[in-house]
């Protein structure tokens, strides 16, 4: 596996990540304990996986000439 490719499958797996904790943090906000800091820091999970996703496009716009072997 190249680093190319090892650094795709890191960032798509940071990417779903950071939506599945953003989801998590969501969920807690909504329930009877929740508090205010599980909406800022699940609103702010969800900035960082939008984020990563223009970074990998932006990766493989870079990187198009690379192989993946």
């Amino acid at each position: 596996m190249s680093l190319k490719a090892f650094h795709l499958v890191f960032v798509t797996a940071a990417i779903v990540l950071a939506f599945g904790f953003g989801v998590w943090l969501l969920k807690g906000y909504a329930s009877p304990g929740g508090s205010a800091w599980d909406l800022v820091f699940g609103l702010v999970s969800f900035a960082a996986g939008v984020a990563l996703i223009f970074y990998e496009r932006y990766f493989l716009k870079k990187t198009k000439n690379v192989s993946y072997l």
